[in-house]
């Protein structure tokens, strides 16, 4: 009852503490979003100017007046054709229902020849297209002369003059009609009920076409720069200063709002940027459960995203294109390095989702930094040396180059759009991201991560402790870098964390530190516990897993590392002193809490692996003969024990991963224990040369 008020209370002050986190958060990002200003200043063209130096206190285009985009509007909409939609199914309906009447009643009005004729000029108008009057007069009054047609998914040009309405087609096949006998029978045979529209005008299309050739008007005729002077006091007015001033005024009032607009913005900002956070628990929750548990985790995929936001905030604040500076792509660098790469990429786009709202352009800024995201990605695989980091800001800068060159090409059509500041912002945020290798270093040592960095650094056998293990337990060091090679083999295998479980294993025993000659690989001529009762011999065992704890703690062994120390043996029981005691006290009831290590069990993969390569390890050396058959069975017989022991129930082990990890066991333990060939003995002749035989 005690435990699960305590897990209880454990459990409610994470949930506390993530809610603490996502406000903070939130209300960082929020207060560092953009906020908008006010104009102050009234003028007139052709008026003097009654302030004092004006200099722009920002970048902001110099939007054209009304008359000059009313005429660009004018000169665009002279490509604009408006889109009808041709039904092909009404002309041979229509002509079918003429022949079909014909022959009930309409062959008493309408003599064959007339027939003929009639059906002629239906078809022939049907082919050119028939609509209705109101839409051949908007034709006419807007002065379109052509107009598109769309039929199966196809469009043609077609000159309006080659159309007709429903009633001009009925006027044109009377009016031709070949004799005025056959007029007055096509009059009486009421050949108007054969006549429909078959051009149906597509106003979504012509709106959607319409809309697209308008904004290819451009709204502005260029750029103020921030400190460009604009006018001083005294100064005339000109159109071209009054032009520059008005686009200022509008800028200013985009920025400047209401306390109501404010607020509406502030509460815009505050919803979207909690769903982008939201977001992140949300796939934490369903994709990382055991990140989200972890509270460390979570704190620093926050804590990135709400830096590189505030950053990105304050650069963007001197000149509009100085966003591209901020090195956005560090997020997923350092969430790559001591997390994930999936993680790493889902918060790297909330993050530059949010950065969007202060780009200029924000298509452009989200398309040109999700590709160097990507290629940070792919290219930092495993952080394990500093000349990677240097390579990938390199990667990250060819990136960014290419794909700001590829969009301005698609866009603007002309290598003289090319803006060559853009290549400085992005090589100092390329450049910025070096820095990436001291924050992982502070994460490491504020929140208790392990880099790939650190456990290489680690796993060097020169450092103090594994030193002192190789010196004072020899034999156990030996053992530790078999496990160590066993674990880097199976985890490769199945895809887990190579240098993790590598550097854990040399590590895993140095308990033994304390007490090495009561461990077997480290005897030579005596066992101790030949001396000492199996309470005592248990105890001793047992201890060099406490020891380790205590040992690795000491050392400022990175949690990760101690954890492996602690569950190396899990739960399990020590087998040898159990197993005797039992022959020798048959019919009794054994201890077995007494007889089991102190746990717990792994309770990741990489945990589990190093649990089965020690047992794995420490075994093989007990076998009598290394066949294949006899390794195969002890590899089998030793993981399948653990596994009905209940060691990896708590792991993400597959079947399929046992499989996998038995096999690297089997073939790697044959490669160890191979047999080796005899060398031949080199014999001696009589007058003392040796002679090789064959």
């Amino acid at each position: 009852m005690a435990d699960n008020e305590i897990k209880n209370k454990k459990n409610f002050r994470k949930v506390i503490s993530k809610g603490l986190i996502f406000i903070a958060a939130l209300a960082v990002m929020v207060y560092f979003l953009p906020r908008e200003g006010k104009f102050r200043y009234h003028f007139n063209e052709g008026k003097p100017w009654k302030y004092g130096l004006l200099t722009a206190p920002f970048d902001f285009p110099v939007y054209k007046n009304e008359h000059d985009l009313d005429k660009e509007r004018d000169s665009v909409m002279l490509k604009f054709q408006p889109y009808f939609i041709f039904n092909k199914q009404t002309g041979p309906q229509q002509i079918a229902a003429l022949k079909m009447d014909y022959t009930k009643t309409l062959y008493k009005k309408l003599n064959r020849k007339g027939l003929n004729y009639l059906e002629e000029n239906l078809r022939k108008s049907y082919n050119e297209g028939i609509m209705t009057s109101d839409d051949y007069k908007d034709l006419m009054s807007e002065g379109f002369g052509n107009i598109r047609i769309m039929e199966d998914n196809v469009s043609k040009t077609k000159p309006v003059s080659s159309v007709r309405t429903i009633r001009q087609v009925y006027e044109h096949i009377i009016d031709n009609a070949p004799t005025e006998e056959m007029k007055k029978e096509l009059r009486s045979s009421g050949i108007n009920t054969y006549i429909e529209q078959n051009l149906t005008a597509d106003t979504l299309t012509s709106s959607k076409i319409r809309n697209e050739l308008l904004q290819t008007v451009s709204l502005s005729s260029g750029m103020v720069q921030l400190g460009e002077r604009i006018v001083d006091r005294g100064e005339i007015i000109t159109p071209q200063t009054y032009n520059i001033l008005r686009s200022l005024e509008i800028v200013n009032s985009k920025r400047a709002a209401t306390v109501r607009q404010q607020s509406s913005t502030i509460i815009g900002q505050i919803l979207f940027i909690g769903m982008m956070l939201a977001s992140v628990y949300l796939f934490l929750y369903f994709f990382r459960p055991e990140m989200y548990n972890r509270l460390g985790d979570i704190e620093v995929i926050i804590l990135m995203i709400t830096l590189i936001v505030a950053l990105t905030s304050f650069l963007s604040s001197f000149r509009v294109l100085s966003i591209y500076m901020a090195p956005v792509v560090m997020v997923p660098i350092v969430i790559r390095t001591v997390l994930d790469s999936r993680v790493a990429f889902f918060a790297f786009i909330v993050t530059i989702m949010i950065c969007s709202f202060m780009a200029p352009f924000a298509f452009e800024y989200f398309l040109i930094q999700i590709n160097a995201g990507i290629a940070a990605i792919f290219t930092l695989k495993e952080l394990s040396q500093r000349s990677q980091m240097l390579k990938t800001a390199a990667v990250v800068m060819v990136i960014y180059s290419f794909s700001y060159v590829c969009y301005t090409l698609i866009i603007e059509g002309s290598w003289s759009k090319i803006n060559t500041s853009m290549f400085v912002y992005m090589g100092i945020s390329s450049l910025l991201l070096l820095t990436a290798y001291l924050l992982i270093f502070v994460l490491e040592k504020v929140f208790g991560f392990v880099s790939s960095v650190t456990l290489i650094e680690l796993s060097n056998i020169n450092s103090p402790l594994l030193r002192r293990l190789s010196e004072e337990a020899p034999g156990t060091f030996q053992h530790s870098m078999q496990v160590s090679n066993l674990c880097a083999q199976a985890a490769r295998k199945i895809n887990a964390n190579v240098q993790l479980v590598r550097t854990a294993a040399l590590y895993h025993d140095i308990g033994k530190i304390t007490n090495p000659t009561f461990f077997t690989e480290n005897q030579i001529d005596m066992n101790p516990h030949d001396k000492l009762t199996y309470e005592e011999s248990v105890d001793i065992i047992k201890q060099h897993v406490t020891d380790g704890y205590a040992l690795g703690k000491k050392e400022k062994l990175p949690q990760d590392i101690i954890d492996f120390i602690t569950t190396h043996h899990g739960c399990g029981k020590l087998k040898y002193f159990y197993n005797k005691w039992k022959n020798e006290h048959p019919g009794e009831e054994a201890d077995d809490e007494f007889f089991s290590y102190p746990g717990p069990n792994p309770t990741t993969r990489e945990q589990a692996i190093l649990m089965m390569a020690d047992s794995m390890e420490a075994a093989s050396r007990s076998l009598k003969e290394y066949s294949d058959e006899s390794i195969r069975s002890l590899v089998n017989n030793i993981i399948d024990a653990q596994v009905n022991d209940g060691m990896f129930k708590h792991t993400p082990l597959t079947f399929r991963d046992l499989e996998l990890i038995k096999e690297v066991f089997a073939e790697r333990l044959k490669t160890m224990y191979h047999a080796r060939i005899s060398y031949p003995e080199l014999k001696v002749s009589p007058n003392g040369k040796g002679k090789r035989r064959n």
